[in-house]
């Protein structure tokens, strides 16, 4: 199930990078403003929305199901602490074990009204 999850994921990115190649740029036209007459169409509406945004909107909601979707199975198969608790320095893989509790500090000696020592 992962696994078809993560070629719908890959083929949905590959394909909205195509489209968004595809699509015309809304700053395309800036060239053909300085005297061609169209300057009051350039930072007006886009208009209707034509095939390729739409399929590039549709695309982008499979990325993001997809996304959610892969995150569920990550979070689900791995209930660990995480990578590097089960790394060593040298980069070996050990078991990780909780750490042992520090022992506390001694009591220091003698009577503690003589001493010139400010408590914290």
């Amino acid at each position: 199930m992962q696994t078809l999850i993560i070629v719908f994921h890959v083929l949905a990115a590959v394909a909205i990078v195509v489209l968004v190649l595809l699509q015309h740029g809304k700053g395309a036209d800036m060239g053909a403003a300085f005297g061609s007459g169209s300057a009051g169409s350039l930072f007006g509406s886009a208009g209707a929305a034509n095939f390729l945004s739409r399929s590039t909107a549709g695309l982008a909601a499979v990325f993001f199901a997809t996304s959610l979707a892969l995150t569920y199975f990550s979070a689900t198969q791995s209930k660990s602490g995480g990578v590097t608790q089960t790394l060593d320095a040298a980069g070996k893989k050990t078991e990780s074990k909780p750490a042992a509790p520090v022992p506390s500090a001694p009591a220091p000696s003698g009577d503690p009204a003589k001493s010139t020592e400010i408590p914290k």
